[in-house]
């Protein structure tokens, strides 16, 4: 059996006792959540997140590129839109963790190679220290002038052996209201 057929057979359970066709386009916990692709690092089971409460986006290390600015800054304008042009509260939650494959692209043989290969480069996604990653990546969200700066920005740890998140940036607007 593939794949595939594990997922649709789940599906139709999933669909048997869907009770949530009224879910808001807008999630009900205001947020959205950046973190690694990576199947061991599910926010819906680390923070408990039900459907409906969070934007999701996931990626190589969790890492804010260009096209998660441009998402963000696409996310944020339509919320504005829906809720008559003025901003609301909107909180974006950056959640690296540890064990990360994207730790990986901070070798330089690794890094030539998958330029060589694909033409992708990965230097500016590439992890040494979670913690420096993470202020990083605030600090292009700060610099990016299409993000609006009342959006509310965190950023944490996840441990993949211990289940643990640890709070790396505390709450804060990227830019002084």
């Amino acid at each position: 059996m593939s794949s595939t057929t594990t997922l649709l057979d789940r599906n139709h359970r999933f669909a048997s006792d869907f009770a949530s066709p009224d879910l808001p386009i807008l999630p009900k916990l205001r947020t959205v959540i950046l973190t690694c692709g990576d199947a061991r690092v599910d926010p819906a089971h680390i923070f408990g997140i039900e459907l409906g409460d969070a934007v999701v986006i996931r990626n190589n290390g969790g890492r804010v590129t260009p096209a998660v600015v441009e998402e963000i800054a696409a996310l944020s304008f339509i919320v504005a839109q829906m809720e008559g042009g003025e901003p609301g509260p909107f909180e974006l939650v950056l959640m690296q963790h540890t064990q990360c494959g994207a730790e990986r692209f901070a070798d330089p043989n690794l890094q030539n190679a998958l330029r060589e290969a694909t033409g992708v480069d990965v230097s500016s996604v590439a992890i040494t220290d979670h913690e420096m990653s993470l202020r990083e990546d605030v600090e292009r969200l700060r610099n990016a002038p299409e993000v609006p700066g009342y959006i509310v920005v965190s950023g944490f740890i996840y441990d993949v052996q211990h289940g643990t998140v640890r709070e790396i940036i505390t709450p804060s607007a990227l830019a002084p209201q």
